[in-house]
């Protein structure tokens, strides 16, 4: 089945164009200009008075898209920011960092943690412990293991690592041993686990921080993140936002982790809703078209079998499934992560494709290639390569 129905100004404006960079930069359906339209017009319709019609009805409406999506029963506990790293650094700012403050975290968390965290080391009350995810088999238990000996405040770890596309698939199990071992907080990157894994959080509600947004695989393009938040938390934060002084974080009823119990969902000075609208738009237009995750899932596993047999043909000398990170291709994020000889080698492969048209990224030695419902599986083409091959 073709979806490429949805992406029609995208795809117009990138003809001939293979795009594998959707897990960087996600082309945006149709919708998603009437959504920003829509935001102008309100905003002409209500100027100030926009913001009670945006918290009142808009906010809560894209809550509850996003509980339904993962399955949560309290979707006034998703709060928002225009980026992740906001969030997490409301989260940080609850802790003492004076009174020492421990950190069990990954090798491979995005750069809105990593560099953040890296920086927070220069103190020495800061303690980090980075697990390398590698190899992946025996990453849970080192990850329990050192959550024993560390005993640490707060937990960090992705659902879906960034720069291999590796999954904890059991992420109840792991955080359920975590549980067992230490009292730290849990928080749980899911950036590129949302809208691309099927996920139920049912399980873990109120029991973890959850962070993702709507720039990758939920295609609403950048601007608007959230935080699933535990209802029964103290957090107080020091990093407060605009709402603070209202009320609590995500519906408790005093000054904690910077968010208004009265509605009043986002962190931070006036925000643009413009992302917010957009999320909307996308989230209803595949709720109306029975189009789920597992479909969404579906489909793209599927591409990515057919992306593999095309480079079993090809016989490259590193860009194969002997180079390819993963553990379980059933369980497997939405881009494919090839180990080269080096990041020299990579960078001019990436650059070769690119004259093609073909779109890819790369992080040091790793060349990444994203798949998306704008892909069919006949448009799959890498005969370019074929001229480069010994």
């Amino acid at each position: 089945m073709s979806y490429k129905k949805y992406y029609q100004r995208f795809l117009a404006a990138h003809p001939n164009t293979q795009h594998y960079a959707c897990h960087s930069h996600h082309y945006w359906p149709d919708v998603t200009r009437d959504a920003m339209l829509q935001y102008w017009d309100d905003t002409a319709a209500l100027v100030d008075d926009k913001w009670d019609m945006m918290f009142g009805q808009k906010v809560p409406r894209v809550q509850q898209l996003i509980a339904n999506v993962l399955n949560i029963k309290q979707p006034q506990q998703l709060v928002f920011a225009p980026n992740t790293h906001e969030l997490l650094f409301r989260l940080l700012s609850c802790f003492d960092w004076s009174a020492g403050f421990k950190v069990l975290t990954t090798d491979s968390e995005f750069h809105s943690f990593s560099r953040q965290i890296n920086r927070l080391m220069e103190d020495q009350r800061v303690q980090v412990v980075k697990v390398p995810t590698e190899p992946f088999a025996t990453f849970p238990q080192r990850f329990v293991d050192a959550a024993t000996a560390l005993q640490p405040d707060l937990v960090f770890f992705s659902q879906v690592f960034f720069n291999s596309g590796l999954v904890v698939a059991d992420l109840n199990g792991l955080v359920t041993q975590l549980e067992h071992q230490c009292q730290a907080t849990i928080a749980i990157d899911g950036y590129h686990g949302f809208m691309a894994l099927p996920t139920d959080l049912s399980m873990l509600e109120g029991r973890v921080f959850y962070l993702a947004g709507a720039y990758k695989y939920a295609q609403g393009g950048e601007g608007c993140c959230f935080m699933l938040v535990p209802q029964s938390n103290a957090f107080r934060p020091v990093y407060t936002g605009w709402f603070a002084e209202f009320g609590a974080l995500a519906g408790v009823k005093s000054q904690q982790v910077g968010y208004a119990a009265d509605g009043y969902q986002f962190a931070g000075a006036t925000m643009d809703l413009t992302a917010l609208y957009r999320l909307q738009a996308v989230l209803e237009l595949f709720a109306a078209d029975g189009l789920t995750v597992s479909a969404i899932h579906h489909h793209v596993q599927q591409l990515q079998q057919t992306f593999l047999q095309v480079l079993d043909a090809l016989q490259h000398p590193w860009l194969n499934r002997a180079h390819l990170l993963a553990e379980d291709l059933a369980v497997h994020g939405h881009f494919f992560t090839f180990r080269g000889p080096d990041a020299a080698a990579v960078a001019e492969l990436s650059a070769l494709l690119k004259q093609h048209r073909i779109e890819t990224d790369y992080r040091g030695d790793r060349l990444r290639f994203g798949f998306a419902l704008y892909h069919q599986a006949a448009d799959i083409d890498l005969d370019c390569l074929k001229k480069e091959l010994p």
